[in-house]
């Protein structure tokens, strides 16, 4: 019996229709993503697993929503909600979490990082907005190529271009478009 390997977008409307299957695939593929996060981070695997079945609702909960769209690999964003969550968790716990290092307890302050969190969110919101700007064909060309990895022959046969070249020289138009309005602010 061979094994089942799912893409992105398949989970994505796995999870749409309420497939055990896919849930149950999804659940194993990045269950350890999850668990070795929390675990490098002051949890250990009861939290871990509390936390990726947290994360589970809230991406199913997104994926229902009419004009949810994945911007970015699933990976990317399950660890974004268990890294949220998580980081969450720790702030209602006083910003700081214990590690036992040698038989010796040390508090280490996680505001930093949280700040950095904050910053990083705060760029992909820009990101998201900005490609928003830039209309089509330039955010799909360029999601389908970093986000669905799709190859530049495919992307040309996809828009109808003459060659993979010219979809090249489209997306590096694209992409410095993206640039602009990124760093403009």
């Amino acid at each position: 019996m061979s094994k089942v390997t799912y893409t992105d977008l398949q989970f994505v409307e796995g999870l749409k229709h309420n497939n055990d299957a896919v849930l149950r695939a999804l659940y194993k593929k990045y269950y350890n993503l999850v668990l070795k996060y929390v675990v490098n981070n002051s949890g250990n695997s009861e939290s871990a697993a509390d936390i990726y079945q947290e994360t589970l609702i809230v991406l199913y909960e997104n994926v229902q929503k009419p004009n949810f769209e994945l911007n970015c690999q699933l990976q990317t964003f399950i660890f974004s909600i268990a890294k949220r969550l998580w980081l969450k968790q720790l702030r209602k716990n006083g910003n700081t979490y214990r590690f036992k290092e040698d038989e010796e307890d040390e508090v280490v302050d996680v505001t930093e990082e949280l700040t950095d969190h904050i910053k990083k969110e705060s760029d992909i919101e820009k990101m998201n907005a900005s490609l928003e700007e830039l209309g089509e064909p330039c955010k799909t060309i360029l999601k389908d190529f970093y986000v669905y990895k799709l190859s530049m022959d495919e992307i040309s046969e996809k828009f109808g271009y003459t060659n993979s070249d010219n979809a090249k020289t489209q997306k590096y138009k694209c992409l410095q478009r993206l640039k602009r309005s990124f760093f403009e602010d």
